[in-house]
């Protein structure tokens, strides 16, 4: 797959072993094939696109829903290292920013991730759910590290982020109907949404407190919550 997975790898210079094997080159075709067609293209299809025979393809995983499964893993693993990597290098505070810094390498990923959300079902829950548990994870080394400030929930943040970042990108693929690029969308959405993303984060949307004090007034069990940072409020500045 010429992707952001081994794309990635190559310009570190670390290609992991499995990559250079029938089996990851497989597994690279279906996400690819996946993201830009949906979960309808077959076997058959994605054994002449790998340049190997339909039966290899069930050797290697069983069945479709095996190669799917596979391919699962493999987009949260990348999606995990990608994310982990920019919060501690610090060369982005959010999830967001770090695939925004990758776009070109990581849009068939970034398809896979879209097709599989808007399809539902049991694989994509866990799918979703482990996003989210990746999430709170980064999150919380980023506030380790001093460039992410702490949370009153950080497992209510780290869904809302995760959220925001999928929700946004289905919504886009599906105002553009049925044939949509995603790749396309990817890019676009990165195009237009950078500034006001670091704005958001960054900045904050709202000049003053008003409406946290009068929702945390309404709700005190929530101005209860552990994570402070070092004194003040929690989160206190940071929007």
């Amino acid at each position: 797959m010429r992707s952001g997975t081994s794309g990635e790898h190559s310009k570190r210079g670390q290609v992991p072993p499995e990559d250079l094997t029938t089996r990851a080159r497989i597994r690279d075709t279906a996400i690819r094939l996946f993201g830009r067609s949906g979960f309808g293209v077959g076997v058959r299809a994605i054994a002449t696109e790998a340049g190997v025979s339909p039966a290899l393809v069930v050797h290697h995983f069983g069945s479709k829903d095996g190669l799917r499964e596979e391919c699962d893993r493999y987009v949260l693993r990348v999606v995990r290292e990608a994310k982990s990597t920019a919060v501690e290098t610090g060369a982005s505070g959010t999830h967001l920013l770090s695939n925004l810094a990758m776009v070109d390498d990581y849009a068939p990923t970034a398809a896979y991730i879209v097709r599989s959300l808007a399809v539902g079902g049991g694989l994509a829950s866990q799918f979703f759910d482990q996003m989210v548990q990746d999430a709170e994870e980064y999150v919380a080394a980023g506030v380790e590290a001093g460039i992410i400030p702490p949370s009153r929930d950080p497992a209510a943040r780290a869904r809302f982020l995760t959220l925001s970042g999928v929700g946004m990108l289905l919504l886009e693929a599906n105002l553009r109907g049925p044939d949509v690029d995603i790749g396309e969308v990817f890019r676009d959405f990165a195009a237009w949404s950078t500034l006001p993303s670091l704005e958001v984060y960054t900045e904050g949307l709202f000049a003053n407190r008003t409406f946290l004090d009068s929702y945390l007034s309404a709700f005190p069990n929530e101005r209860d919550k552990t994570a402070t940072d070092g004194g003040g409020e929690p989160g206190a500045g940071a929007g």
